[in-house]
């Protein structure tokens, strides 16, 4: 398979394309009751999609609902060529979106403005937003595109579309951690407008998350850079940069991160809203 990591851009990317008929079969590809990994070597050609009015793209479907696992959100990665892209990108007018840049340059319209993404780009489009996404570039460009059924709640506001970089985003350190493990939030956590986070969490060689979080929120983490231990569960799963996982509510989770670099990675998980009782909720 070709190099996976673009020379401009600190994130990891697939690169698609098939592994050669000598490679053995076996991988770290698992999925249990209670989380999956999708190693980066899954992303190959023939499990790439491609969506209606979107031209020159494909994408990688790396998340979506499923009943009894991860039910909230869905994950692309999605590869737009130069002239692609969409005047009519999200078909669901309830879906809220989170689009990520990790290779490359798009142009996101919001209504009239027009902005441009670079990489470490980071957007976030309420539900029925007015939005088209374009490569006007001459060079592949590569995102995560992360969507969710935005649940509205009676007498609170519907949070507002924003724009701005990962760069731009200071990272937050977490308590007693000596900055070994920050987090990038991109919208105030105590903003109950907002029902998910997409941020990106930070450790550096020897941070370690030193206990079994067990919690409500579900979980998508793309290792964007580095290599860990990650505990899923019962389980002490090695993964590397361009892996994904993948994790139901309540499932036991904890990292140590040994280096010899960083590690990072885009992290999902819902939030602020009352667990759904009946259907007059939904």
């Amino acid at each position: 398979m070709t190099t996976p990591r673009y020379p401009t851009t600190p994130y990891y990317v697939p690169a698609g394309g098939l592994p050669p008929q000598t490679q053995l079969t076996t991988d770290r590809a698992v999925f249990t009751e209670a989380y999956a990994v999708l190693p980066r070597g899954t992303m190959t050609d023939i499990v790439t999609s491609n969506l209606p009015f979107w031209d020159g793209t494909r994408l990688w479907v790396i998340a979506r609902p499923l009943s009894g696992f991860a039910e909230t959100f869905s994950q692309y990665i999605v590869e737009v060529s130069p002239g692609g892209g969409s005047d009519r990108p999200e078909a669901d007018p309830g879906a809220e979106g989170v689009l990520f840049v990790v290779a490359g340059g798009l142009t996101l319209t919001l209504g009239e403005e027009r902005h441009e993404l670079a990489t470490g780009g980071y957007a976030f489009l309420p539900p029925g937003q007015a939005w088209t996404l374009h490569n006007r570039g001459d060079a592949t460009a590569t995102f995560h595109w992360i969507r969710k059924a935005y649940q509205v709640v009676e007498g609170v506001d519907v949070p507002e579309a924003f724009v701005t970089n990962e760069s731009d985003v200071e990272g937050g350190e977490m308590p007693g951690t000596d900055g070994v493990w920050t987090t990038q939030r991109f919208v105030d956590p105590t903003d109950v407008r907002h029902d998910m986070h997409v941020n990106i969490v930070n450790f550096e060689p020897g941070g370690a998350i030193p206990f079994p979080e067990t919690h409500v929120m579900e979980h998508g983490l793309y290792v964007l850079e580095g290599k860990a231990v990650y505990l899923l569960n019962n389980d002490w799963v090695e993964v590397q940069e361009g892996d994904f996982m993948w994790l139901r509510a309540f499932c036991p989770q904890a990292c140590y991160a040994g280096g010899p670099g960083r590690f990072r990675y885009l992290l999902y998980k819902d939030v602020n809203r009352h667990a759904v009782l009946s259907r007059q909720f939904v």
